[in-house]
C-alpha cells in the first residue's frame, strides 16, 4: 500500500503540458519507439519536482532556492508507473512569481470561478526589469549614444503636433523680454530655447555652476562678524547675483509676470496632449520637467548646447536630454499599477458623469453622444473593478477571494441589465427586454467564439502551434453545454407546448381552404388567461435558476476541492539566493476595497445613463436591436478581459485565454440569468426565460463549436481564424435579421 506521500510523488511524474508563459518548450520525443529516452526525461523531471517545496496549498516564494524552469513537457507518463496513477494527473504547470502575493495571484489565475488578471497587483523589483521597461520610466537626463538618425517619423511628427508653435511661442515671449530691457538674459535664453523645442532630439539642457565670484553677495551688506570674535554663526542665504537676491531682481519680476505663465500654459497643454497619445509620453515628460524646472532657474545657468559623439558633456547636471518623441512600448507604462490607458479613460467617466446628470434636458449634448460616453466609461471602470478584486483576492484567503469574485465578478454586466430592466418596465417597453436578452447571447457567443478565437489568431502568429489543459478546458465545455440546455430548456418547452399565433394572415390562392401567408408569429403562453405560463413555463424557470447555481458550486467543488489536480500549480521562486524582495503591493485591500465600491457605484450610474438614453437610438436606428444588442452592448464591457486574453496568448499561455471566455460564459448562464429571474420575484418586469429562435440556435452552435476545436488540447491560428470566422457570420445573421417585436 503506498503512503500518500509516496502517491504525490508519482502523481508529478505525469504527462505534463506547458502553461507557463515565459520559458520556451523542452524538444518533444517522436516515434513510439523512445520510451526509454521518455522515461529518462519523466526521471529528471521527477527529480526537479521532488527537490521543489509546497504545492497549491502553500504559494510563497522560495526566495533562497535556486530558480527552477517552468516545465518540461514529455509525452508520455514513466514507465515504471502505472497507467492509472498517470492518468490521475494530467498537467503539471509551474510558474515564476516575485513574492507570496503574486504567487497568490497567478494561483487564482487557474482557479474556476476567480477573475483572470495579468497586470501585476505588487510593485515589481527594478532590476528584474527589461531594459525596454526602465527606459519608459525614466526621466530624459541621460546621455547616450543615439544609435542612428534623429530623423525619424516620430520626431517628425512631434514638429508637426508641438514643435513648430512651441518654438513660435518662445520666440514671442523672447521678444517681449528683450523690450522690457531689465529681462535681456531671459530673452536669450528663449531664443535658445526656440530653437531647441523646434527639434530638441540630440540637444541637451544642463545646469552649470556659477563662478564663485557670482556666489557670494556684498559683504557689507550680508557678512557680520561675532561681537567677541570667534568663528561665525552659520546663517542661510538666498542665491544672490551682484549684492541682489535672484528673485527681487526686476528681470526675474518681468519674467514672473510676463514670460513665465505663458510657457507654463503652452506646456501644460503640449504635456496633455502627449500623455493623451500615450506614445507620445516622452514629449510629455519633456514639457513637463521643462516648466517645473528649467523655466525656474536662472538664464546664467541654463546651458542648451548640441551634443556631438566627440565632445566632452560640460561639468553640471543634465536636466533634459531627449532622442526620440515616440516610444512603441508606452501601452505598458503604468501609474500605481494602473495601465495609462485606464488612467487617461478616467476623466471620461467624470465627464459622462456630469454632462449626464446635469445636462438633463439635452441643452448641451444629444442623447446619442451621453450613450456613447457612458458606454466608453464602462471600460475603465470594468478595469479597475477586475484589478481591485485580483488585488483583494491576492491578499486574502480562498474564502474570502471566493466571496469577492463571486458578488462583484459579473457587476459590470448585471448593472446595465437590471437598470435596462426598470427602464423597460417602467415605461411600458418590451424593446428593453430584447435588447437584454440579446446581450445576454451576444456576451454567451462572443466568449465563446471570439474571445478565444482571437487570442488563437494573435498568440498563433507569434507562436506556431499553441497546447492548452484540455482537461480544463472539458470541465468548462461540460458546464458550458449543461447551462445552455438548461437556459433554452423554458424556450424549447414553449415552442412545443405553446399555441402558434400569428400577427397578420394573407390567402394567397383565393380559396377558402387555399394557402394561407402569415406575418408576425409566435408561441403565445398567455392563452385561457396565461395557465400555461403560471402553471408550467413559469415553475420550470424558477427550477432552472435553482439548478444552475447549484452546478456552478458543483463544479467549484469538483476544480477546487476533490479535483484540484486537473490545475496543479506549483509557483516557485523567481530569485536567487540573497535577492529578497519584500511585496510593495499597488493597492492594500482597504485601498482596493474603496476603489472597488466607489467602481462600482459609478457603473451603476454610467449603466443608467446608458438605459437612458439608448431610446432614441433604439427607434432611430436603421440597424437591427438584435444587432446592437448582441455587439455593442454585449461586448464592449468584456473589452478589459479581451485584453487580457490576448496578452496571455501572447505568452504562449493560452489555458488562460480560453478560460477567460469560457468562465465569462458560463458564469452568464449559470449566475447573471438566474439573478435576473430572481431580481424579476421581488421587482416586476417583463423579462421571461424565453428566447427567440435565432438566439437558441446561434448559442448551442456555438457551443458545439467551441467544444470541438477545443478536444484535442492543441491549436494554431488556422482554427482560431475558423471560429472568428464563425462569429462576424453570425453577426451578419443579426444584421440583418428583422427588429424584435416590440422595438
Amino acid at each position: 500500500m503506498d503512503t500518500e506521500a509516496e502517491l504525490g510523488r508519482r502523481r508529478r511524474c505525469c504527462c505534463c503540458a506547458q502553461d507557463a508563459s515565459d520559458v520556451p518548450k523542452a524538444t518533444e520525443p517522436r516515434g513510439d519507439s523512445d520510451g526509454p529516452r521518455r522515461g529518462s526525461l519523466c526521471d529528471r523531471y521527477c527529480s526537479t519536482i521532488n527537490n521543489v517545496q509546497g504545492d497549491l496549498s502553500d504559494l510563497g516564494c522560495h526566495l533562497h532556492r535556486p530558480r527552477i524552469p517552468t516545465a518540461v513537457s514529455p509525452l508520455s507518463c514513466c514507465h515504471q508507473h502505472s497507467e492509472e496513477v498517470c492518468e490521475s494527473c494530467m498537467v503539471k504547470t509551474t510558474l515564476t512569481a516575485e513574492n507570496a502575493v503574486e504567487a497568490n495571484k497567478l494561483s487564482n489565475n487557474y482557479k474556476f470561478g476567480f477573475k483572470k488578471w495579468k497586470s501585476h497587483v505588487t510593485a515589481r523589483p527594478w532590476e528584474d526589469r527589461s531594459e525596454i521597461v526602465k527606459e519608459l520610466y525614466s526621466d530624459l537626463n541621460v546621455i547616450r549614444s543615439p544609435g542612428g538618425s534623429t530623423m525619424t517619423c516620430g520626431n517628425v511628427l512631434y514638429l508637426l503636433l508641438f514643435g513648430w508653435w512651441l518654438s513660435l511661442f518662445y520666440g514671442i515671449v523672447a521678444a517681449v523680454m528683450f523690450v522690457t530691457v531689465v529681462g535681456a538674459p531671459y530673452g536669450q535664453l528663449c531664443w535658445d530655447l526656440a530653437g531647441y523645442f523646434l527639434w530638441p532630439f540630440g540637444k541637451v539642457i544642463q545646469k552649470v555652476e556659477v563662478p564663485k565670484s557670482h556666489r557670494v553677495c556684498e559683504a557689507g551688506a550680508e557678512e557680520s562678524s561675532p561681537l567677541l570674535g570667534g568663528p561665525r554663526a552659520p546663517r542661510w542665504r538666498p542665491w544672490c547675483s551682484g549684492g541682489t537676491v535672484y528673485w527681487q531682481r526686476a528681470g526675474a519680476a518681468a519674467w514672473l509676470c510676463l514670460g513665465y505663465p505663458v510657457l507654463a500654459v503652452a506646456h501644460g497643454l503640449v504635456s496633455i496632449g502627449a500623455w493623451l497619445l500615450v506614445f507620445l509620453i516622452p514629449v510629455a515628460k519633456l514639457s513637463a520637467r521643462t516648466a517645473a524646472r528649467v523655466l525656474l532657474l536662472p538664464p546664467e545657468r541654463v546651458l542648451v548646447r548640441r551634443l556631438r559623439m566627440t565632445e566632452v558633456p560640460l561639468e553640471g547636471e543634465v536636466i533634459l536630454c531627449c532622442y526620440s518623441a515616440v516610444n512603441p512600448y508606452y501601452y505598458k507604462y503604468a501609474v500605481d499599477g494602473i495601465n495609462v490607458f485606464a488612467v487617461n479613460l478616467l476623466p471620461l467617466v467624470l465627464v459622462t458623469l456630469v454632462l449626464g446628470y446635469m445636462d438633463s434636458h439635452n441643452r448641451l449634448t444629444s442623447s446619442s453622444v451621453k450613450f456613447t460616453l457612458a458606454l466608453l466609461s464602462i471600460m475603465p471602470l470594468s478595469y479597475y473593478i477586475g484589478m481591485a478584486i485580483a488585488s483583494i483576492s491576492a491578499q486574502s484567503t480562498f474564502a474570502v477571494g471566493a466571496v469577492v469574485n463571486a458578488t462583484f465578478g459579473s457587476i459590470t454586466e448585471l448593472t446595465f441589465y437590471i437598470t435596462a430592466l426598470i427602464k423597460g418596465s417602467r415605461e411600458g417597453n418590451r424593446c428593453y427586454t430584447e435588447i437584454v436578452k440579446s446581450a445576454l447571447t451576444g456576451t454567451l457567443v462572443g466568449c465563446v467564439l471570439f474571445v478565444p478565437g482571437l487570442c488563437m489568431v494573435i498568440g498563433g502568429i507569434r507562436h506556431q502551434e499553441q497546447r492548452f489543459n484540455s482537461r480544463s478546458a472539458g470541465v468548462s465545455s461540460a458546464l458550458l453545454f449543461l447551462s445552455v440546455g438548461g437556459v433554452f430548456a423554458p424556450t424549447l418547452f414553449s415552442k412545443v407546448y405553446g399555441k402558434l399565433v400569428c400577427g397578420e394572415c394573407h390567402n394567397v390562392t383565393q380559396n377558402p381552404l387555399g394557402h394561407y401567408l402569415c406575418h408576425n408569429c409566435h408561441f403565445d403562453l398567455m392563452d385561457n388567461n396565461g395557465t400555461l405560463y403560471y402553471s408550467h413555463v413559469q415553475p420550470l424557470v424558477y427550477t432552472v435558476s435553482l439548478l444552475l447555481p447549484a452546478a456552478y458550486l458543483i463544479g467549484l467543488f469538483f476544480t477546487l476541492k476533490t479535483h484540484s489536480h486537473i490545475y496543479d500549480i506549483h509557483i516557485s521562486d523567481c530569485h536567487m539566493p540573497g535577492h529578497h524582495h519584500s511585496a510593495v503591493v499597488h493597492w492594500s485591500r482597504w485601498r482596493a476595497l474603496v476603489i472597488l465600491l466607489l467602481s462600482t457605484l459609478c457603473m451603476s450610474a454610467c449603466a443608467d445613463l446608458a438605459t437612458e438614453h439608448i431610446s432614441p437610438i433604439l427607434t432611430n436606428s436603421t440597424v437591427s436591436q438584435y444587432f446592437i444588442g448582441v455587439t455593442v452592448l454585449a461586448m464592449v464591457p468584456e473589452l478589459p478581459e479581451i485584453v487580457n486574453g490576448i496578452q496571455f496568448a501572447l505568452q504562449n499561455n493560452l489555458s488562460l485565454s480560453i478560460e477567460i471566455g469560457n468562465c465569462i460564459a458560463v458564469q452568464v448562464c449559470m449566475l447573471q440569468i438566474p439573478i435576473l429571474v430572481l431580481f424579476t420575484i421581488f421587482y416586476p418586469t417583463n423579462f421571461t426565460l424565453v428566447f427567440s429562435d435565432l438566439h437558441v440556435y446561434a448559442s448551442m452552435f456555438s457551443v458545439v463549436l467551441m467544444n470541438y476545436i477545443f478536444m484535442d488540447g492543441k491549436c494554431d491560428y488556422f482554427q482560431g481564424t475558423v471560429l472568428v470566422m464563425v462569429y462576424f457570420i453570425l453577426l451578419a445573421v443579426y444584421f440583418f435579421a428583422p427588429s424584435p417585436s416590440g422595438c
